[in-house]
């Protein structure tokens, strides 16, 4: 049983923030009524106007994120089931960081820079990713002045936990195992 915030059990966090985060998302007002209907599909959604990939390009996915990030079907089926377990941060923290990648505009770096850090890595933020102190910490010297490469470190970590937690979760679920039939 969780005790005390400072005695607190690493899972027994992970918990409650995760808890927090569930009730954020059903706080918040939703755009449209569709907003409102909770993402249990008995049968995955099916991504919109993109090409299913081939068995074997589907089958690669399950060795190389990568190639799953890189193919919009395998991107939006991975999002879709990421959705479905109100785990998708994650993933719109690295799409976001890719985005930043291809700033040109040295104020819209900055802007862009301050949007990602309020978003995902700011204590609280509404869709904080998990790194370590350390990673946040270089993060945030990296952001006194903003450059190309001021999330590559938080990004890269971010991509590992993807690639040892998420990636083998969505192989094994319904999204995927409907894919390779």
């Amino acid at each position: 049983m969780c005790k005390g915030l400072a005695a607190l059990p690493h899972s027994c966090l992970e918990r409650a923030k995760e808890i927090k985060l569930k009730l954020g998302i059903l706080l918040q007002k939703p755009d449209s009524a569709v907003d409102l209907v909770i993402p249990y599909n008995e049968k995955p959604e099916k991504p919109a106007k993109t090409q299913k990939p081939t068995l074997d390009e589907a089958l690669q996915w399950r060795d190389s994120l990568d190639k799953l990030l890189q193919n919009n079907y395998g991107l939006a089926s991975f999002k879709s089931f990421l959705k479905s377990e109100f785990s998708e941060e994650n993933l719109e923290f690295w799409l976001a960081c890719e985005d930043y990648k291809k700033i040109k505009s040295p104020a819209k770096m900055v802007e862009k820079a301050k949007k990602i850090y309020e978003e995902f890595i700011q204590t609280e933020a509404p869709k904080e990713v998990n790194i370590d102190h350390f990673t946040k910490d270089i993060t945030m010297k990296n952001l006194v002045e903003p450059s190309l490469s001021s999330f590559d470190v938080a990004q890269k970590r971010i991509y590992a936990l993807m690639e040892k937690d998420s990636l083998p979760r969505f192989v094994r679920s319904e999204f995927y195992q409907e894919l390779i039939k």
